[in-house]
Order: structure tokens, then sequence, then C-alpha cells
């Protein structure tokens, strides 16, 4: 089995976020940042260079692949700002997403390119619903340590 390439690791993500260049999605990262900790009541933690996760569960595939990842997280790409679930967004949030405003998905990832142009409510919703999916799954654990 092959080595996970994105595993959480000890850089700060406060210095991350404010090397982000670009003004605007600087300012919206900590916005994000601080919904996300309000969402899960724990720091967040970088995973790879430039993903910020809040949270850790386990995942085992009936393939036999298994691995770690955060629960929710984002990260302030130089085109848009890369929303992550846990869920196929199209699928599971096919209402919300008619209300929330200017976006783009893609199988587990909502692609904003500034806050301003999306509803912060419907936001914060369809991250809580994500989390409190999550942990009803029978195939992944939820890490709490």
């Amino acid at each position: 089995m092959s080595e996970q390439k994105t595993k959480p690791t000890d850089e700060s993500v406060i210095a991350y976020l404010e090397a982000v260049p670009d003004a605007q999605k600087r300012a919206d990262s900590f916005v994000l940042l601080k919904m996300m900790q309000e969402i899960m009541g724990e720091p967040p933690r970088m995973w790879g260079p430039s993903m910020i996760g809040f949270g850790e569960y386990h995942y085992k595939y009936a393939s036999g692949h298994e691995g770690d990842c955060f629960v929710t997280g984002f990260s302030p790409r130089k085109g848009a700002i890369s929303l992550y679930f846990t869920c196929d967004i199209e699928g599971e949030f096919a209402e919300p997403l008619k209300s929330l405003g200017k976006f783009k998905t893609g199988k587990g990832c909502l692609y904003v390119k500034r806050l301003a142009d999306i509803d912060l409510a419907v936001l914060r919703s369809m991250i809580e619903t994500a989390v409190a999916n999550l942990s009803t799954i029978s195939t992944v654990k939820v890490k709490t340590d």
C-alpha cells in the first residue's frame, strides 16, 4: 500500500495564512479559520504544505485502502479558496447550494473566489451538517485524541 501524501505537520497555520499574498484571500482565510474552529471546537493544523484542517478521522474503503484525513478544512489557493468536505457536495447539499451564491464544485470541494460572493450562514450550515454526518458513517472513526 502506498504511503499517504497529505499528512498533518507542525507548521504554523497563522504564519502560513499571514504569508498569503492576496490581501482578500488572506482576510477571507482568517474568517474561515474562526468559523471552522468554532464549529469543530479545536485548533487547526496544517496538512501538507497548503491545507488547513480541523479534526481528524480514519477511513477504510472496501478495497482495503485506508488512511487519515481532516474532518473539514480549506486552502487559499491562487485561483480560489478550496473548502474541503467529506461528502459529495452536489449530492449532499443540492438545496443549500441553490442559495449559497457564486461558487464551483468538485466531488468533495467547494471553490469560492471570495467570501463576499457567498452566504456565510449557508456555508456554516453546510459545514456543520457535513461534520455531524461524518460521525454517523460506520466506515470512519473520528479521532478525538
